[in-house]
């Protein structure tokens, strides 16, 4: 039996990309991968997120945000980060992450609008990230880093 590699997507609160992000890879690859999710601080998963992920069948309705410091100390094969800030923010693990990634994906909590108008964002970001990961790791069995 192979070893599962593992993944930390880092966003800035841990409460909306990351969390979909997570959620759509243990969807798709949770028999390959350990898969956690993280931010440059914790705050609470935004019921926006759970509420679009569940419209396509994807629960992260039980999920918590977690700061990056639970992690400091682990090895990772992928730090995904989905955001500008947290790329920017993003502590140093030396040694101990082999692939660093950077998506930059617009924080739909941040969308100005009426609820309609927001709504809206968050399927559009939902549905950029569900793109990427399943282009990104659903392409071949052992992904390269670009």
């Amino acid at each position: 039996m192979t070893k599962k590699r593992k993944i930390l997507f880092l966003c800035t609160a841990n409460s909306c990309r990351s969390q979909m992000a997570e959620g759509f890879m243990r969807k798709y690859f949770d028999d390959k991968y350990e898969i956690f999710s993280a931010g440059i601080y914790a705050s609470d998963v935004d019921t926006n997120a759970v509420r679009i992920m569940n419209e396509i069948g994807v629960d992260i309705s039980n999920h918590i945000s977690k700061s990056i410091e639970m992690f400091l100390n682990k090895e990772f094969d992928y730090l995904i980060t989905v955001c500008d800030d947290a790329k920017e923010m993003c502590p140093v693990f030396i040694g101990r992450v082999k692939n660093r990634l950077h998506w930059s994906f617009e924080d739909p909590a941040a969308f100005p609008g009426i609820e309609e108008e927001r709504i809206k964002k968050f399927r559009e970001i939902r549905d950029l990230i569900r793109d990427r990961i399943l282009q990104y790791f659903g392409s071949r069995d052992e992904p390269q880093n670009r």
